[in-house]
């Protein structure tokens, strides 16, 4: 049985991978007294008296809302929320199984940033945290940016954000490896929605030679009149050399190859335009822009993709888990790229000896989601810790 008729198969027979428990037994009428009727009401009116007590004495401080339209699911596209519901799911089990965080997978009828805005704003009091999911650019850009002013909780769109601190963390040691430095490479990114211009904003504090990014007409670049606001911001911070025309262009001479786009579009010329030893993050789901032996014959010397079936797997499960677990242990609403950097430069320094073959840890390597935890919680300012 191949890995999707398993998978067909262990979702149908599971019905799913969601499911809720009580923390408190519920085995007889003394039970349901202190759990329910009447105990219930001492509770909620000591709230009602102290709403800063529903941290200690509800289950919010530990509980995450993993909210979707499904309108761009990573390698899926725009397949709407009932086909996205399976992917929260995952999401939901992998907090629970790294981090310890009760997450709750909300799939939104409707695509409308205003809606998708006032929806995640009515449900916002049950939750200490809101992981913004598979929402298409550039509109998840405003819905983020809203929900951060709104809220008094943290709010994190693992796509932009998730990705860069994984894509931050996996340079950093692979540069190590080849012993490059980050000032004396250009990097190429293939894909400027949300992963690929959260990820070009977190590696310019790398502070690289050059960044060159694209979209699906070509090199992005001042002179384009069809650039979205957040491609004109990229466009001032990008491409010093201004640069024209598609991958074959961006790709000569350059150090690293970052697909965030789509499989099949990386092919072993383009990788010997590169430069000498070059870096290749083929991050496409479920196929990569090359598969690895492809680009390991057209002489890539590290590489790396999405999948958990190739070595080198950057996927954003290696960050959201831990970031939340120091967003809410931390008590911390405002996200900084500060918090982001420290959780990448832990992420990164979770392998003490990074080889090509190995320059991340595995989501099952002990204490992963502590250590970043920690990393975030030490990171946040002091005058910027909410009580």
């Amino acid at each position: 049985m191949d890995i999707n008729q398993k998978a067909l198969w262990e979702h149908e027979k599971k019905h799913g991978k969601f499911a809720t428990r009580s923390k408190m037994p519920l085995r007889n009428k003394r039970d349901l007294s202190i759990a329910y009727t009447p105990g219930v009401a001492a509770v909620s009116s000591e709230i009602t008296k102290n709403p800063t007590r529903v941290k200690t004495l509800t289950s919010k401080q530990n509980m995450v809302a993993i909210v979707s339209d499904g309108s761009a699911v990573l390698g899926l596209g725009n397949i709407g929320p009932l086909a996205a519901l399976p992917v929260m799911e995952g999401k939901a089990a992998i907090f629970k199984t790294f981090a310890n965080i009760d997450a709750v997978p909300i799939v939104l009828n409707t695509q409308q940033q205003d809606e998708i805005i006032k929806a995640v704003t009515w449900i916002a009091p049950t939750f200490g945290g809101i992981n913004l999911e598979d929402i298409a650019a550039p509109k998840c850009f405003f819905i983020e940016q809203k929900l951060r002013k709104e809220l008094d909780i943290p709010v994190f769109h693992d796509d932009q954000h998730g990705t860069a601190i994984v894509i931050s963390a996996a340079l950093t040691n692979a540069l190590k490896v080849l012993g490059k430095k980050a000032e004396e490479i250009t990097i190429v990114i293939n894909g400027a929605g949300s992963a690929g211009i959260a990820t070009a904003k977190m590696l310019l504090a790398l502070r690289p030679k050059d960044i060159i990014m694209l979209d699906s007409i070509g090199i992005i670049n001042n002179d384009r009149g069809n650039l979205n606001f957040a491609k004109k911001e990229l466009a001032s911070l990008t491409n010093k050399n201004k640069k024209k025309g598609g991958l074959e262009e961006a790709l000569k001479n350059v150090d690293v190859f970052i697909g965030v786009s789509k499989g099949n579009i990386l092919t072993p010329k383009h990788i010997k335009l590169m430069a000498k030893e070059p870096i290749i993050f083929a991050l496409a789901n479920p196929i990569p822009e090359i598969m690895p032996d492809a680009a390991k014959k057209a002489g890539a010397k590290i590489i790396a993709t999405g999948r958990s079936d190739f070595e080198n797997q950057i996927n954003n499960s290696l960050a959201f888990p831990g970031f939340f677990r120091g967003l809410l242990d931390g008590n911390i609403v405002h996200i900084t790229e500060e918090l982001e950097l420290a959780a990448s430069r832990a992420l990164a320094d979770a392998v003490e000896r990074p080889t090509i073959h190995n320059i991340l840890p595995t989501m099952f390597d002990k204490g992963l989601a502590n250590k970043i935890a920690k990393a975030v919680i030490k990171a946040q300012p002091k005058w910027k810790i909410e009580k």
